[in-house]
């Protein structure tokens, strides 16, 4: 399973927490989502690596995208320790694994997977698109990241210049654009926040002071 483990000495061990992080593309969810579980000392998901994985098969074995069929054996068969995130990276993975998030059958295929990550020990953080609404909805804090396209696209077009990735920021926005109203529009588990959810916007934040904000939110769910 794509999880990153605690570290020996947590800044503070949790016993039973659930911390569930939904968002769109470059939001800043999974930044949040480590930083948690790193501070909380609980095992991390990042439930878009799956979807990615399952894109990523369909795209080496020369399958088109909305192969339900196919999608959905692939969901089912490939082997988490298979799942190598360098080859899971960059814009084309990412729009082609919102292509197959789309197929209903993919995201049944996937769900299990999930909900057994977050009931395997003591606790565990999750994000993705709809792990407070479908995944864990008994969740014990549920949070939604949130920044506007702008925003977002300027970070993703940050990230993949770092990585040597050629694009352009009109271009990075517009895919955006489409990967959201594909997110929010599908019929099975779209994008939204649940109705216990703390949203949380980025926009204006930088890294630290997200962290801190997403922090403070836990803490205050925990002690009500």
């Amino acid at each position: 399973m794509p999880a990153t483990q605690p570290s020996a000495s947590p800044t503070q061990q949790a016993d039973g927490l659930v911390i569930a992080v939904d968002g769109p593309a470059a939001s800043g969810k999974g930044t949040l989502a480590r930083r948690l579980a790193a501070h909380y000392g609980l095992p991390y998901l990042d439930t878009g690596l799956l979807y990615r994985m399952v894109a990523r098969t369909m795209l080496d074995a020369g399958k088109a995208l909305d192969d339900a069929q196919a999608a959905t054996a692939s969901a089912a068969g490939f082997d988490d320790a298979a799942i190598d995130e360098s080859r899971l990276r960059g814009r084309e993975i990412g729009e082609a694994a919102s292509v197959v998030a789309a197929i209903p059958a993919v995201r049944r295929a996937l769900i299990d997977r999930q909900r057994r990550f977050a009931a395997a020990g003591e606790g565990a953080v999750l994000d993705g698109r709809d792990i407070g609404t479908v995944i864990c909805p008994e969740a014990t804090v549920k949070l939604f990241v949130t920044a506007t396209p702008e925003v977002r696209a300027a970070r993703r077009h940050k990230e993949l210049a770092g990585r040597g990735e050629a694009a352009t920021l009109d271009g990075i926005l517009a895919d955006i654009r489409r990967r959201d109203a594909r997110d929010s529009g599908r019929g099975d588990a779209p994008l939204k926040a649940a109705e216990d959810a703390v949203q949380l916007d980025t926009s204006a934040l930088g890294v630290e002071e997200a962290f801190q904000a997403a922090l403070a939110i836990v803490e205050d769910r925990r002690r009500g």
